[in-house]
């Protein structure tokens, strides 16, 4: 009970503690640095505020990841169970984590596909949605993220692919970025292949039909 006990008192601090100060170090930094490769063992991390985040990045990977981010409480259910369902088809491993999910998971804990590790997940996704708002967990997933071999998070990802800073980056360039996301250490933002372009080109198109972006008065 003591051990239960002090253990969410860690991890309530630890996700007020968030809320207010940069993400200096994630899990999967430490284990890709463990793995010694010549493009881990120094990786790129560069904290930037969603204020100096391109408008069109923070709509790119909403439109591609979760789109129903602004309104759900973190967790989509139909995404849930659509994954679900492919899964059990046998076919390529589909997830169904929204945002908030995958923001937990980077920040927090280790990348598993364990029922311990998902557990774990859902707890601090419930946390960080009832303590942190929309844009503090859309700031903190772009600023976590692994966008490339030792890059991590927008600013550096943006500075690596297209050697400007992430508040300039337009919206292909922001699609491109997030093209890359399932799996950014095979894929390349820039030059893109024709694989790449064809999920660009989805985005922006996605961009398009979301309609009004107003991240600002979201909880």
């Amino acid at each position: 009970m003591k051990l239960l006990f002090w253990s969410i008192v860690f991890s309530v601090g630890a996700v007020v503690l968030y809320k207010y100060v940069p993400v200096p170090i994630t899990p999967l930094m430490v284990i890709r640095y463990a793995e010694r490769t010549e493009e881990t063992k120094h990786w790129k991390h560069n904290w930037v505020s969603i204020d100096e985040i391109s408008k069109h990045m923070q709509l790119a990977v909403i439109c591609s990841e979760d789109q129903k981010f602004l309104n759900h409480n973190g967790f989509d259910i139909e995404a849930i169970e659509k994954a679900y369902e492919h899964n059990k088809k046998g076919k390529r491993i589909k997830g169904g984590s929204t945002i908030s999910q995958q923001t937990a998971k980077n920040v927090f804990l280790w990348p598993d596909r364990s029922w311990l590790r998902k557990g774990l997940e859902t707890y601090f996704t419930f946390l960080i949605e009832a303590i942190w708002s929309k844009e503090r967990i859309l700031e903190v997933y772009l600023n976590s993220i692994e966008m490339g071999q030792g890059i991590y998070g927008i600013e550096a990802a943006s500075q690596y692919w297209f050697k400007k800073s992430a508040a300039n980056l337009d919206a292909y360039e922001a699609a491109a970025i997030v093209s890359i996301l399932p799996n950014p250490r095979k894929y390349r933002a820039n030059p893109a292949t024709a694989y790449i372009q064809k999920r660009k080109q989805w985005i922006v198109q996605q961009m398009k039909f979301y309609g009004k972006f107003d991240l600002k008065n979201q909880k």
